[in-house]
């Protein structure tokens, strides 16, 4: 219950942030200028619609989840309202979960919205609607749900400004892994590449929640690795969620 209402405060409070509703205009323009640039383009105007509108949504998705999710515990925190707060008998972990569950509430709206868009838009073009989209925009939203966790964990040691960098950083480095796993197949075995390894075990890899390029090409994907993107997603959000939490319990706030 108590989570809950924490939950709720922290949706009203970010559906009044004006970034919320600029980045939602922009990814919104996007959605609209993806059917633009596909009559203008050369090549398949589909798979174009399709491609700009999937990557428009989860690249202001992202934004959305950085942006506002680093302000939240700081926010508290800067104006002494996390003292009235704390005051009472909510725990910690409850008052951290709850900005987490209702900045994740605010994102599942707003993916709503503009996955609402992009499927309007390719009905238009194409007049049919096609399921495999919806799955693009689910695991586009699992991805987001772990930058909101990442996003409140920066945000329990740091500023938003250096949260921002060190989300957006996660976020880079997550769909940059191959990058990693090419380099510890140059390296000679030893020492260098036991380091690697175990470097490669603790990032991310977010291209586990990237099928863009399959769904909009019409590849066959098995259905096993839905199931384990999702697993992949639930633990790893999990895992940072336990840190973030463990960090703001040791916090002095004196």
């Amino acid at each position: 219950m108590k989570i809950q209402t924490i939950a709720l405060n922290t949706f009203k409070e970010a559906i009044r942030d004006r970034i919320l509703y600029l980045l939602f205009f922009f990814a919104a323009a996007a959605l609209a200028f993806s059917r633009l640039l596909a009559v203008l383009a050369v090549g398949d105007r589909v798979k174009i619609i399709k491609d700009v509108g999937l990557a428009s949504i989860s690249i202001f998705g992202v934004l959305m989840a950085i942006l506002i999710g680093t302000g939240l515990v700081y926010k508290e925190i800067d104006k002494k309202t996390i003292y009235t707060l704390l005051s009472k008998p909510i725990q910690r972990w409850q008052f951290l979960l709850g900005k987490f569950f209702g900045l994740v509430l605010t994102l599942f709206i707003m993916t709503l919205a503009m996955g609402l868009i992009f499927l309007v838009i390719v009905l238009l073009h194409t007049g049919k609607l096609e399921g495999r989209m919806l799955l693009a925009i689910l695991f586009i939203f699992i991805e987001l749900v772990l930058i909101t966790a990442v996003s409140i964990l920066f945000s329990c040691f740091s500023t938003p400004i250096l949260s921002s960098i060190f989300s957006l950083s996660f976020y880079l480095i997550g769909h940059l892994s191959w990058g990693l796993e090419t380099l510890i197949q140059k390296t000679r075995s030893g020492a260098a590449r036991m380091a690697l390894r175990g470097l490669s075990a603790i990032l991310p890899d977010l291209e586990n929640f990237n099928f863009k390029t399959e769904i909009v090409h019409g590849l066959a994907i098995d259905p096993r690795f839905y199931f384990f993107s999702a697993l992949y997603g639930l633990v790893y959000t999990l895992f940072i969620l336990a840190l973030a939490v463990l960090i703001f319990k040791k916090r002095d706030f004196v």
